[in-house]
């Protein structure tokens, strides 16, 4: 009995550091795709040929299952291809048109309590622990001194900071529908479903952002090297593992990894873009750390 209890918790913390390689490389992401938009591509031109590799590239690990055992399985898929595909990205990369990045990096942080709020409100076994709470809430206190990194401005813009907290939502409402589909269909198939979805929910947009950057240009090293670091690893295996990971660890406990995303993603900006860290930065690293730790202490968790 030792030995099974020994295994399996030595199988939850594989997935747990699992979780945060995971949540670092998305963290990179930003970088990836500020430089490519420097480079003269769009938000949603970004997108769709991230999601687009990655949909080609999970067909060679699953083929043969074409769509869910119900009709309201598929629609499910559906909307799971919007809120963590196409809406997510657009209303994400639409608020740093209106808003300040730190204010959009902060809001979108917020998914983690979203999701916690909503597995309480949805699930009647969720409970919010004295740990969780606390956990979260240092940590996001983390994410705000992360995220301004020595800048103390505020500026508030409505459209901005409203699509920002839609993105969060919509990452929220994403992981409940992975959190229903994981037991009923491989993490394959749901995966290469939300890539389909989200390649096909953002080519409307194109109608009334057409299509600039020069195809030729896509060979170029730079852009090919960061177009393949988000459509190869940031989404065809994170996606993919990630949502194993929400199987093995829950929504909620999987979900407060997303607080060390600034973490990741100010200390590639400092070692990639040459941006500099300050001790308040560094502060909010070590509240983030903390507060995951904290809010993840609790041994059993209904999840």
């Amino acid at each position: 009995m030792h030995r099974l209890h020994l295994h399996r918790t030595r199988g939850v913390a594989a997935f747990h550091a699992v979780a945060v390689v995971i949540v670092g490389i998305w963290g990179l992401t930003f970088i990836s795709t500020k430089l490519l938009i420097e480079a003269g591509m769009t938000p949603q031109e970004i997108f769709l040929l991230r999601f687009l590799m990655a949909y080609i590239g999970i067909w060679f690990l699953s083929k043969g299952k074409l769509w869910a055992d119900r009709w309201q399985d598929e629609l499910w898929l559906l909307a799971g291809g919007v809120t963590g595909g196409s809406f997510y990205f657009l209303t994400e990369n639409m608020a740093l048109e209106y808003t300040l990045a730190t204010n959009v990096s902060f809001l979108v942080c917020t998914t983690p309590l979203v999701t916690t709020l909503l597995s309480l409100l949805l699930y009647k076994k969720e409970r919010a622990t004295k740990a969780l709470i606390g956990g979260s809430l240092t940590a996001l206190a983390g994410v705000a001194l992360v995220v301004c990194n020595g800048h103390f401005v505020l500026r508030l813009s409505p459209a901005g900071d409203l699509l920002s907290l839609l993105a969060s939502f919509s990452w929220a409402v994403y992981s409940l529908i992975m959190r229903r589909m994981a037991d009923r269909y491989e993490a394959v198939f749901v995966t290469r479903k939300i890539f389909f979805y989200g390649v096909l929910t953002i080519l409307p947009v194109f109608a009334f952002r057409p299509w600039q950057f020069e195809v030729s240009r896509l060979l170029e090293p730079s852009v090919l090297f960061h177009l393949l670091f988000l459509g190869v690893l940031a989404s065809l295996a994170c996606f993919a593992v990630w949502n194993v990971v929400l199987k093995r660890l829950g929504t909620v406990r999987a979900s407060n990894y997303i607080y060390l995303n600034p973490v990741f993603t100010l200390t590639g900006s400092a070692i990639v873009l040459g941006e500099r860290l300050t001790p308040m930065a560094w502060a909010g690293m070590a509240l983030i750390l903390g507060g995951v730790y904290w809010a993840g202490r609790k041994k059993k968790e209904s999840v």
